[in-house]
């Protein structure tokens, strides 16, 4: 089923991981989609998902999220091209482990300016199409970090990520007004290359101990993969989801179930 079909959707930081995940699941359902991201890795995605998605219409473009007037010139053209602008999704964010006691502002602003001001930036810019679209709909990508559970030296990746569930169910008080729905997903360990280089901070000698430990830390063995977090994208940007807005929805494979460690048979 094409539940996506002919709906314009954003994906920020969709050259690679979650976003890459979620661009195609989205091609799947039959959406357009553009991908925003700054990364190298654009250019190669966009060609790879154009190869098995031969029939999609997937495009892209390099921008900083930071840059504000960008994205506006950005979804002003998406918007002329393809009709309109229906479904955003802000993926794209930065982790940097760094104790708090030693980190600089540089390193806190950086968090403070991609995932917050970014996810800001992107969201303002978009608004005056989504409001025109019948179907509107806005999908913020938090974490279990900083909500539910926190790791030394993610001080400033939790702040930014929690804040992110403020900025969702502040934005869909505002919003469902204009018959725009906002929603979170909170993403717990998904194999992506941020996980990775997270593993490799931690770890340098042995980053691949770091995932498996922490897979089997995980109730169900395993991490989660970018095709099921798109899977969950795509309902919540569809009508079968046309009831919710506001909720902030756990993806983590019950890695925060746990009470303790020791504790049960």
């Amino acid at each position: 089923m094409n539940k996506l079909e002919g709906r314009v959707a954003i994906i920020t930081g969709g050259a690679m991981g979650n976003g890459e995940g979620i661009a195609e699941v989205f091609l799947k359902y039959g959406a357009k989609v553009v991908i925003l991201d700054y990364a190298e890795e654009l250019a190669l995605t966009l060609g790879t998902l154009k190869e098995k998605y031969n029939d999609a219409i997937v495009v892209g473009y390099h921008v900083d999220i930071r840059n504000r007037s960008s994205l506006d010139e950005i979804c002003k053209m998406v918007a002329n091209q393809f009709g309109g602008i229906d479904i955003l999704v802000n993926n794209a964010g930065v982790c940097k482990l760094e104790p708090f006691v030693t980190m600089d502002d540089e390193t806190r602003d950086f968090h403070f300016d991609i995932n917050i001001d970014g996810t800001w930036n992107m969201t303002k810019a978009c608004l005056p199409y989504l409001i025109q679209s019948q179907h509107a709909s806005i999908i913020n990508l938090s974490s279990v970090t900083g909500v539910r559970v926190a790791d030394p030296g993610e001080v400033a990746y939790a702040t930014t990520k929690a804040a992110l569930v403020g900025f969702t169910k502040g934005l869909a008080a505002d919003l469902v007004s204009e018959n725009i729905r906002v929603n979170a997903i909170l993403p717990g360990y998904i194999r992506t290359p941020m996980v990775e280089k997270m593993a490799h901070l931690s770890s340098p000698e042995n980053p691949e101990g770091v995932i498996s430990s922490i897979a089997s830390a995980i109730p169900m063995k395993r991490m989660g993969t970018v095709y099921e977090l798109g899977e969950l994208a795509a309902f919540l940007a569809s009508d079968e989801s046309s009831y919710i807005t506001a909720e902030t929805i756990v993806f983590d494979g019950g890695s925060t179930l746990p009470e303790t460690n020791s504790m049960g048979v």
